[in-house]
């Protein structure tokens, strides 16, 4: 059978088995061309379920991903799932990660109606690797933190040294996820009015927004307009909007200065929110600085702490940067804390009306605990409105 090798910038590498798209083969890479798939940021996902969700999820645009649960593809992929899905526009449904890794691929049958998850990354040009020891690989990036890898092809049964260097000549050259600028290959291009009747009336401001949190914000009764980044402050005020959201997105927070100057903008004009991407936008635009993590937060596992109730909520996560604490100015508070290594996870002004979380309210794949944070915004955008009335 063929076999394919997931190989590490640092020299680690494990053969294992192929599925979904075909990985290239070492002697193809081309140092001079990026590749869109089979290489990237190798970042391990702690969920136990939701690979549909995360394979579909913009914000791992440019890295593989590695479950730590060793089981995969055992309910197969339905289109209904995904996070880029008909409330964005039919056309931009697909595999936004480089690459999936698994320790064990299920063969069986699947539910009718939907595809197997080889067929599924088949039809989305998307390599995959199993038979990996995926426990090993998280240890070792836990301990020397998150860095490119990339899934080829073997001509054997083993991987010759020959097609080693060849696979790092090419990963010395693929760029690295920090100070990297990743939102023009997932957000729209043109605005579209997804709801033309409710109340409030929210800008969607894309850099890869997910398909659930624009879900819930329909199932609360708001009115919404989703835009392009590259809109200006000025844009967005013309459609008078009530509030301003901005979104998840892939890439480095750091090097997005047009984005966070446009937001600047809006502060003190409209309500904001943020998630993800989106909050660590809006902490720049507050005078903050953002910093790579060592191997960031991935799962649906993730617990947060209120830091005005005290209560802890778990959370789904997708991000490799956060917000710098130290950064902050006296006028905004620590919404959320993450309990396990105390980082970032919310952020909330005292004057003005800005809420923004690092972590996935939208609970696309899991859990719900903390989706009553689109209500607490719409409730800051009806006493903003109330206020200027």
């Amino acid at each position: 059978m063929p076999k394919a090798c997931l190989i590490l910038s640092d020299g680690t590498c494990q053969v294992g088995q192929p599925f979904g798209a075909p990985a290239p083969r070492a002697r193809d890479l081309d140092p001079s061309r990026i590749l869109d798939k089979a290489a990237g940021e190798l970042v391990f996902n702690t969920g136990m379920c939701g690979y549909h969700e995360i394979l579909t999820d913009p914000s791992y645009t440019g890295q593989i991903v590695m479950m730590t649960y060793p089981h995969g593809g055992n309910y197969g992929c339905f289109d209904e799932w995904s996070e880029i899905g008909p409330e964005i526009g039919a056309s931009r449904p697909g595999v936004k990660c480089a690459g999936f890794v698994l320790r064990d691929y299920y063969e069986g049958p699947v539910p009718p109606g939907r595809l197997t998850l080889d067929a599924f990354l088949k039809k989305h040009h998307t390599p995959g690797i199993s038979e990996i020891d995926t426990r090993f690989w998280t240890l070792h990036l836990r301990d020397f933190g998150s860095r490119n890898a990339v899934i080829i092809s073997l001509e054997g049964e083993e991987l010759t040294e020959r097609e080693k260097q060849q696979a790092l000549a090419y990963l010395a050259a693929h760029p690295s996820m920090e100070g990297c600028d990743l939102t023009p290959r997932v957000g729209t291009e043109e605005s579209l009015a997804i709801t033309t009747t409710g109340s409030p009336h929210l800008i969607l401001v894309d850099s890869g927004i997910k398909a659930n949190i624009i879900r819930e914000f329909q199932n609360l009764g708001a009115r919404l307009t989703l835009v392009p980044d590259t809109w200006s402050a000025e844009q967005i005020l013309e459609m008078g909007p009530d509030g301003v959201l901005f979104s998840n997105g892939p890439g480095d927070p750091a090097v997005l200065g047009a984005i966070v100057e446009r937001i600047r903008q809006l502060i003190g004009r409209t309500a904001v929110l943020g998630i993800c991407l989106g909050h660590q936008m809006i902490a720049q635009a507050l005078g903050a600085k953002t910093y790579k993590m060592k191997f960031g937060h991935h799962g649906v596992n993730h617990p947060v702490r209120d830091e005005y109730t005290r209560k802890v909520f778990v959370t789904s996560q997708n991000h490799g940067f956060a917000v710098d604490e130290s950064s902050l100015t006296a006028d905004v508070d620590v919404w959320f804390r993450n309990a396990n290594d105390d980082t970032i996870e919310g952020l909330a002004h005292r004057q003005l009306p800005i809420l923004c979380t690092q972590f996935h309210p939208e609970a696309a794949p899991g859990p719900q605990d903390s989706s009553w944070i689109f209500r607490a915004f719409l409730d800051k955008v009806r006493e903003t409105t109330l206020a200027r009335s």
